[in-house]
């Protein structure tokens, strides 16, 4: 009925279905290569910025607001997203405006994207585009260094002092943006 799986041995597995293509367990690790862990994304996430849930909500209450200014009605999977991104934003200030916002979130992903530190054996260590949106995400006032690097394991490469540090600099943006 739906695909069978057929094992010779202990190493070689073959996938198989009636109408598609049988794959080897081999085949299907090389094909599945995308792992955020280890900073590993498919093609189409190359040569993107990744944007914040701040980022995203700040995006979608400009748009909402020129929907409903042109008497056009808001998709429902728009506002379920919209409400998303708003729940977990913790980035948020109803006194200032979006552009103060946006300059605030964008002035603080370029700081992140553009940080460079070095390890002790002298590799230059940065944060990817992913890591950097999941950190704007996740950080409140509290977030210690363990939680940060259980919650983004590629964080792990960066020494806990430069995490920390890392932290530090969202937080003050964060304590600037809400206050």
């Amino acid at each position: 009925f739906f695909s069978s799986l057929l094992l010779h041995t202990h190493t070689h597995c073959t996938i198989s279905h009636p109408t598609f293509k049988s794959y080897t367990m081999e085949e299907i690790s090389q094909a599945n290569i995308e792992d955020a862990a280890e900073l590993k994304f498919g093609a189409e996430f190359e040569d993107i910025d990744i944007l914040s849930n701040a980022q995203v909500a700040v995006i979608l209450q400009v748009s909402a607001r020129s929907a409903v200014n042109r008497d056009e009605e808001l998709h429902e999977v728009y506002r379920k997203t919209q409400k998303y991104v708003e729940r977990y934003n913790t980035m948020t200030n109803k006194e200032k405006n979006n552009q103060e916002l946006v300059k605030e979130l964008d002035n603080l992903q370029d700081v992140l994207t553009t940080l460079r530190k070095e390890t002790d054996v002298g590799d230059e260590l940065e944060l990817h585009g992913f890591e950097v949106a999941a950190l704007m995400n996740l950080v409140a006032t509290d977030t210690a260094v363990e939680e940060a690097v259980t919650l983004i394991p590629s964080l792990s490469r960066f020494p806990e002092t430069v995490v920390d540090e890392i932290l530090d600099l969202i937080r003050t943006t964060m304590i600037r943006i809400v206050s």
